[in-house]
């Protein structure tokens, strides 16, 4: 995000207020064990926001609140906004990132499936904005970054089908939500990453007897710019519709795909 961010300082005074955007904030970002996730948490703590990480494990990572709990307890789901808030004094900033990938047609689908991915996927970041939202309507307004897919927000996938809804499902909730709160001072937004270089991606193709390392090379021969891409590609994208540099952008899905379309 530096990166991005040192290209705006010098143009204008405006675009210093822009840099400095992120001077006292705080953020709370769910699924931030992951690969993603902590690419999220590190470049917000670098533009120094004070960060609450949720995911199961949190125990190695770096920030300044750990609430460590399962998504899928709506008790906690429920409540981690209001613990964010306590711990950190405010919170500005909510990057809703975790997420499950169940691979198959539907006939291979299980209830348990059903219920990991809809819970993961969708009813936990439900959960969180709802409970989120009235913290940041009261404090003058905030941003909220749910994380989609290309998968299902921009175009549907074979052989996802239960991801893909899901994905769907989150891109329409943050549109619906970006227009009933924007008067509210809250941008809600989503990116919409294409394959990222995870643990979660190496783990499935281990699972199916690939090579890692080998699956993703021959992964990013299929992608226009030539590879798929890094976590920090994913977050620089957030850190911009967390920023004020993206004080215009409101319920929109940014497609982060490197040039190459679902299929």
């Amino acid at each position: 995000m530096k990166r991005f961010l040192a290209l705006l300082s010098p143009v204008s005074d405006k675009h210093e207020e822009i840099q400095m955007s992120f001077s006292g904030k705080t953020a709370l970002v769910t699924g931030a064990a992951g690969g993603i996730g902590a690419a999220v948490v590190a470049s917000l703590r670098e533009q120094d926001v004070r960060v609450a990480v949720a995911d199961r494990d949190v125990s190695g990572i770096e920030a300044e609140v750990h609430l460590p709990g399962d998504l899928l307890d709506t008790n906690y789901a429920d409540g981690l906004p209001l613990a964010a808030h306590a711990a950190l004094g405010r919170l500005d900033i909510l990057v809703n990132n975790a997420g499950v990938i169940s691979r198959g047609p539907v006939t291979e689908t299980t209830d348990a499936d059903w219920h990991l991915s809809v819970g993961v996927n969708v009813e936990a970041p439900f959960r969180i904005c709802r409970a989120a939202i009235p913290l940041m309507a009261r404090q003058g307004g905030g941003a909220i970054v749910n994380t989609s897919s290309c998968w299902g927000a921009k175009a549907p996938g074979s052989n996802h089908a239960l991801y893909c809804m899901t994905k769907a499902a989150i891109a329409s909730l943050t549109q619906c939500m970006g227009m009933d709160h924007a008067h509210q001072g809250i941008r809600i937004n989503a990116v919409c990453p294409n394959e990222v270089n995870t643990p979660m991606l190496r783990t499935g193709f281990a699972k199916r007897g690939f090579d890692p390392d080998h699956a993703i090379a021959e992964l990013g021969k299929t992608v226009p710019l030539g590879r798929i891409a890094e976590p920090e590609d994913i977050a620089d994208v957030v850190l911009f519709l967390a920023s004020d540099a993206a004080r215009y952008l409101c319920g929109t899905l940014i497609e982060i795909n490197g040039g190459k379309p679902v299929s």
